[in-house]
């Protein structure tokens, strides 16, 4: 059953209630906009259908936190390894920096994964 989706922008069709779960997750539907069974005359908020209130929000907070003490951790070690490889009086130290900006490069390359791969955020 095909269901309709008002929002302040205009509507959207969706093929099923699934696809508008998906939608609602992804932040696509918001809480406020209105969902309508295709025949019903009926517009009910999404937040009122038992299908959606259930379903997860993204927690951008706290991802984005993450993202940020992943990030201060990145550049503390960078920090430490660049000391390493400048002031470093043996080889042995200057290889320890070496391995260390390999792992900042491991971090930022995680980093960089993960915020191509989240949706954007809608203000």
């Amino acid at each position: 059953m095909a269901y309709r989706v008002r929002t302040p922008d205009g509507e959207l069709m969706f093929p099923s209630l699934g696809d508008i779960e998906r939608a609602y997750v992804q932040g696509l539907v918001d809480p406020d906009d209105e969902v309508r069974e295709d025949g019903a005359e009926k517009w009910r908020k999404a937040s009122s259908l038992p299908v959606l209130a259930q379903a997860r929000k993204p927690q951008a907070a706290k991802d984005s936190r993450a993202q940020t003490l992943t990030v201060l951790g990145a550049v503390a070690v960078g920090v430490l390894a660049l000391v390493l490889l400048v002031t470093g009086s043996s080889s042995n130290m200057r290889m320890l920096g070496i391995a260390l900006a390999l792992v900042v490069s491991g971090l930022l390359t995680r980093v960089t994964f993960k915020a191509y791969k989240r949706p954007p955020t809608v203000p």
